[in-house]
């Protein structure tokens, strides 16, 4: 009986997503929320396409400190197509390199996880292949946008 293939990566399309202003809506019943707008971005390799405002960051600081990241935005393609984008994924460090994402000073990648599942939604037919396949993406948090290279699992 043959083995299961071992899942490999491929670069897929990179990402950079612009963001305004962290809303802090306090403790709800979940938990610490955070909604941090999506204002605008590009996407760029398997597909090209303008991230339009409007779509958010729904955060969830769990009480370890670590972030629940769950996103939900839209990108137009020059012909007018549409790309749903849903992404959801953990970004967690020590505290003070938290507090200081949080405040918009520059930190290495390599000092937080940032990881994402990528989910993608389109009505395109040129861009259908991008329903069939999973994405993930390692991120990184910079004062005023999120940039992200998603990775197709084979």
């Amino acid at each position: 009986m043959r083995a299961p293939a071992v899942p490999g990566l491929e670069a897929a399309f990179d990402v950079e997503a612009r963001l305004g202003a962290l809303e802090d809506h306090g403790v709800t019943r979940a938990g610490h929320r955070r909604v941090v707008p999506i204002v605008g971005g590009q996407v760029t390799g398997l597909f090209t396409a303008d991230i339009l405002p409007g779509g958010a960051d729904w955060q969830l600081v769990r009480p370890d400190g670590g972030i629940e990241i769950d996103t939900r935005y839209s990108a137009r393609t020059a012909d007018g197509g549409h790309v749903y984008i849903r992404t959801f994924g953990v970004r967690s460090g020590r505290p003070e390199i938290l507090e200081a994402l949080l405040r918009g000073d520059p930190v290495d990648p390599a000092e937080y996880y940032f990881r994402l599942g990528v989910r993608l939604e389109t009505s395109v037919p040129a861009l259908a292949v991008l329903e069939q396949s999973l994405f993930v993406a390692s991120a990184i948090r910079e004062a005023d946008r999120v940039r992200y290279t998603a990775y197709r699992v084979t």
